[in-house]
């Protein structure tokens, strides 16, 4: 995020609220060294079968638009939802510690993509903005023993995928296509640029 932006929106005076709980999205914010604040909207992750691309944006827009009804001023709600895909299939987060095995082993010697959906809504004006990243991620082929440790680390539990390529996997991340912070949970570049078309103008929809 450049400088100007930064500016802008601080001068705007509009508050910026990440409607999310992730520790990983929350440390990205705070990168882009603006003040904002999190709420966890709770919101629903039942969904009808969609597209993967689909299902990611949507599930972001629910996530802005379920913490309307917890702030008291006009704000601008950041709502994200990053999914792992691999042959066609979503991974979330695991179920146990055999289903995170179960997750890397297809994982494992293979390349997938990491999409984030991102919503971003302006209540001041209505304006809002809904995209998604992606980016491929190749893992090194894997061996049980190194499944094994890693799962007992705890650290795939909460994670789609049952990995963090912030912590100790990374050293099993062979290559890293596209935007690396994606992959983390915030695409930081793509946020820029939606916080700027939703900031002050008047129409109701941005593509």
């Amino acid at each position: 995020m450049n400088q100007e932006l930064m500016i802008e929106l601080i001068e705007h005076n509009l508050p910026i609220v990440l409607a999310s709980a992730s520790p990983r999205r929350q440390q990205l914010m705070t990168m882009l060294g603006l003040p904002f604040t999190c709420v966890n909207s709770g919101a629903s992750e039942e969904i009808a079968p969609c597209s993967p691309e689909e299902t990611c944006m949507e599930l972001a827009r629910r996530k802005a638009d379920a913490a309307l009804p917890l702030l008291d001023m006009p704000s601008l709600i950041i709502g994200a939802d990053t999914i792992v895909l691999l042959d066609g299939v979503i991974l979330g987060k695991p179920k146990d510690e055999d289903d995170a095995s179960s997750m890397l082993s297809r994982l494992s010697g293979r390349t997938h993509s990491v999409l984030t959906g991102l919503c971003v809504l302006n209540t001041e004006n209505g304006n809002y903005a809904l995209d998604y990243e992606r980016t491929e991620v190749t893992v090194d082929a894997l061996t049980k023993s190194e499944i094994d440790d890693y799962v007992s680390t705890g650290e795939p539990m909460d994670k789609a995928g049952a990995y963090g390529i912030q912590g100790v996997f990374a050293i099993h991340v062979k290559g890293v296509c596209g935007c690396f912070y994606n992959v983390v949970g915030l695409p930081l570049h793509k946020l820029a640029s939606m916080l700027k078309k939703c900031r002050i103008d008047k129409r109701k929809e941005l593509k």
